[in-house]
């Protein structure tokens, strides 16, 4: 049995651009090794976790998805506004 992909870092691979070294660091995934094929927008408490204090989106570098998981989160901001579970923004 494989292990769960995006859990630890690779601390030891160096890329090298433009002839300078550089460490990177392996994107770790907030939903760890599990299957997730899709984010219900009915679920207020998993979909504020996935927007910032100012109601906006988190993007995919911060929210550590897959570009595939990204849509679907963006999908269910979006239809979690509309339905009005969510604001669409912050009172001033």
């Amino acid at each position: 049995m494989p292990k769960p992909r995006g859990r630890g870092r690779d601390k030891g691979k160096v890329r090298k651009k433009d002839g300078l070294r550089k460490n990177v660091k392996k994107r770790v995934n907030k939903f760890g090794g599990f299957k997730v094929k899709d984010i219900d927008y009915k679920d207020v408490t998993m979909v504020r976790r996935l927007i910032n204090e100012k109601n906006k989106i988190m993007p995919l570098r911060t929210s550590g998805a897959t570009p595939g998981l990204q849509r679907a989160i963006a999908t269910a901001v979006k239809r979690a506004r509309e339905m009005a579970l969510i604001p669409y923004c912050t009172s001033r």
